[in-house]
């Protein structure tokens, strides 16, 4: 007897649609799985025995072959589990109706229960667009399967609930669609709290703005990682596509929440400077996504920079500039977006105090250009502002005045924000730091002032093809943030002060 149930498999971040085939013949009672399976795919023969006889049924004394098809795809984790359990179901003539247009995901425990499984979201989406009307899925799953539109979901429990469901017995009741509620956006962090520090701020609001990179350099204590953290609370609103890539992500990672699964505040990920290469980009026998696509839409925080493994940190040079990061394993090539600000923060010496103004650097002039040099040119020259963090001073920290908020700072963040989404819709970009060199031009129109000034600077300053592009980038958000078309002197000479760190610390004199 022969049978076909659909589910869906997933390598990487690419959901694929497989064909459960099961026969059973005479002969000696046998389970075999085949189609490219791995161990855990192979191990569910167990479970489903034994959550077979947990629903009170007898495994067919038959020959039972399952083959998951395409047979050249290999398939992996325990994704398929109910799946098999359903079409073995079919064979044993305890399911009747038809099933064509409906899939099955989830887990199978060996007492019937149904386990969640990672990445339901981005094979649900699949399933629609493969043409199903329904999907089977854990019932912990359900209400992240319930995100996308034009399919029904329900939610099993266990392979009891399943069967009384095709026997008419207790019909499961399809899964309430996901309904986004408001933005939970202020909590406990907010620039209200931070003293002081109004030059890293402003630098900080033309980031977010923008969609810029920013390296803060300063002294212990003086608010970097503070400002750095409260980031999140002025970046603009996500789009519901933005949201459904950045939730893709978080779902074959396993960090969605049942409770809230659609990601609608942008991502905040701060990894230990100890990460290893495979931890930021991604990596794994399968390869499964790192910090700078878990950072997607969202804001890669690496405090003490030049305390990273430099061979780490330059895995960041090109998807800084591709927006993806491509991971080739035997089993495949994987790739994933990692549209991300990179917000960097360090000391400027192994002490910290070079440069303060009141406390003296006990490091040698060696020292300092050792730690560094940890922070190579390429790298350095891939941030669009460079800030330098100074110490607070009394007067500011003992201020009772109230700072503005992160409200207030968002407001023109978002107004900014808006004037580029008219500018560049239909284009693919988000923000002025996805600017294409084609249409660089186009976009960052100078005033004859403006490109004296920048000409002066890049003959002076001797800039790179790179620095050049990102100034008029960062000049083109000043621009934005001050209601003007074009770009002005100052917009220009602003943008420049955004990159003279780099000659003040690495210029080795």
């Amino acid at each position: 007897m022969f049978a076909k149930v659909d589910s869906l498999g997933l390598f990487g971040l690419n959901a694929f649609s497989v064909d459960v085939e099961i026969e059973t013949s005479k002969g000696t009672p046998a389970f075999d799985i085949v189609g490219l399976a791995d161990t855990v795919v192979k191990e569910s023969r167990e479970r489903i025995r034994s959550a077979l006889r947990a629903g009170g049924k007898a495994f067919p004394l038959a020959r039972v072959i399952v083959n998951l098809a395409p047979a050249d795809t290999k398939k992996s984790g325990s994704v398929h589990d109910l799946a098999i359990f359903v079409a073995l179901l079919c064979v044993m003539g305890c399911i009747n109706e038809d099933i064509s247009k409906s899939a099955f995901i989830g887990e199978v425990s060996l007492n019937g229960d149904v386990r969640p499984v990672n990445g339901v979201l981005p094979m649900v989406l699949l399933a629609r667009k493969e043409g199903f009307e329904n999907v089977f899925v854990p019932a912990e799953n359900a209400y992240e399967a319930s995100v996308a539109e034009g399919i029904t979901v329900y939610g099993v429990e266990n392979t009891a609930q399943l069967m009384s469901h095709f026997n008419r017995e207790s019909v499961i009741l399809p899964q309430r669609k996901y309904e986004i509620k408001p933005e939970e956006r202020f909590d406990t962090l907010d620039f209200a709290d931070v003293k002081g520090q109004q030059a890293a701020k402003k630098a900080l609001e033309y980031a977010a703005a923008g969609g810029h990179n920013v390296l803060m350099v300063g002294s212990p204590g003086s608010g970097k990682s503070m400002l750095a953290k409260r980031m999140t609370t002025i970046l603009p609103a996500m789009t519901f596509e933005e949201s459904i890539e950045t939730t893709n992500i978080h779902s074959i990672s396993g960090l969605v929440n049942k409770d809230t699964p659609l990601v609608t505040k942008r991502p905040f990920r701060s990894p230990h400077h100890t990460i290893s290469s495979a931890g930021l980009a991604g990596g794994g026998s399968v390869p499964k996504p790192g910090e700078i696509s878990l950072a997607h839409n969202g804001l890669l925080f690496l405090d003490e920079l030049a305390e990273f493994n430099r061979q780490t940190l330059e895995i960041l040079r090109q998807p800084l500039e591709d927006h993806k990061v491509t991971i080739s394993r035997a089993s495949g090539t994987v790739t994933y977006p990692c549209s991300f600000m990179l917000v960097a923060a360090m000391n400027p010496c192994p002490c910290g105090y070079y440069g303060h103004p009141t406390r003296e650097c006990i490091c040698g002039k060696k020292q300092v250009s050792a730690y560094l040099s940890k922070v190579s040119g390429p790298l350095l020259d891939r941030f669009d502002i460079h800030v330098e963090v100074p110490p607070v001073e009394f007067d500011h920290i003992s201020s009772s005045a109230k700072e503005e908020s992160s409200a207030a700072i968002r407001e023109r963040v978002q107004a900014a924000r808006e004037v580029q989404n008219r500018r560049f819709k239909g284009t693919g970009i988000s923000c002025n730091a996805m600017i294409t060199p084609d249409l660089l031009p186009e976009v960052c129109v100078m005033t004859d002032r403006a490109r004296d000034t920048l000409k002066n600077v890049f003959e002076k300053m001797g800039l790179s093809a790179r620095a050049y592009d990102r100034i008029l980038k960062v000049a083109r958000t000043i621009a934005d943030m001050n209601g003007s078309e074009v770009i002005d002197k100052a917009h220009i000479a602003q943008a420049v002060q955004f990159r003279s760190l780099d000659r003040k610390y690495w210029s080795g004199k």
